[in-house]
């Protein structure tokens, strides 16, 4: 017994292109647009075009799925690549700021930040600049002395002792976290954030944090 066939797909190029942009300004690939997604809204263009022309000497019904399978692919790219992002931002957050090392006092650590800085290596820079903030919180007791927190966990603990810290101490420990474990490239700038949170930790009241424990 022979099936009907179904009736061939035949979708333009024009329009194959317009259905992927439309899927890929989607929120789940557009809260963040970056070069590499600019890049495959180019490749899409470049290879549309490509396969709109060999198809065109085949029947009408292989453009169309050639097209869609193009479409498909692309796609299939976009997912893979933000779900390896993700990863790699989860593993990030898991990072411990103090490696297994004794840890120093907030003043040694930011001694070798400022020697770090001063030569131009802001990567150790930041390190020790953030392990001096932490370090500062600890003497302070601002924070217990927990071994293996991450930067961020550094950043929630803080807060909640002291609201007043999270506008310094949140960017700090993304700046931390993305340089020091990440790919992120160092630079004067991303010292000062850091540094910008080492000088709150010296200088924040410690008042309310003792009212509330009172309380």
């Amino acid at each position: 017994m022979n099936l009907p066939l179904e009736p061939p797909i035949d979708i333009s190029r024009d329009q194959a292109a317009e259905e992927a942009r439309r899927e890929l300004s989607k929120p789940l690939y557009s809260q963040d647009e970056s070069i590499f997604t600019r890049a495959l809204n180019k490749l899409l263009d470049w290879i549309t075009d490509a396969f709109g022309e060999m198809a065109m000497r085949a029947p009408g019904g292989n453009k169309g799925l050639l097209i869609l399978l193009l479409l498909v692919i692309l796609v299939v790219i976009v997912i893979v690549w933000r779900a390896g992002v993700l990863r790699t931002t989860r593993a990030i957050k898991q990072e411990a700021v103090f490696d297994t090392g004794r840890i120093r006092s907030a003043a040694e650590y930011r001694a070798e930040a400022e020697a770090a800085a001063a030569s131009g290596q802001f990567g150790p820079a930041v390190r020790a600049r953030f392990r001096a903030c932490v370090a500062e919180l600890t003497e302070r007791t601002i924070l217990d002395d927990r071994p293996g927190r991450t930067a961020y966990e550094v950043a929630a603990d803080a807060t909640k002792a002291i609201p007043e810290l999270s506008s310094s101490l949140q960017p700090a420990a993304e700046v931390f976290a993305e340089v020091v474990y990440g790919s992120r490239t160092p630079t004067t700038e991303r010292y000062g954030v850091v540094v910008a949170a080492d000088e709150a930790a010296r200088k924040v009241s410690t008042r309310s944090m003792l009212k509330a424990t009172a309380g």
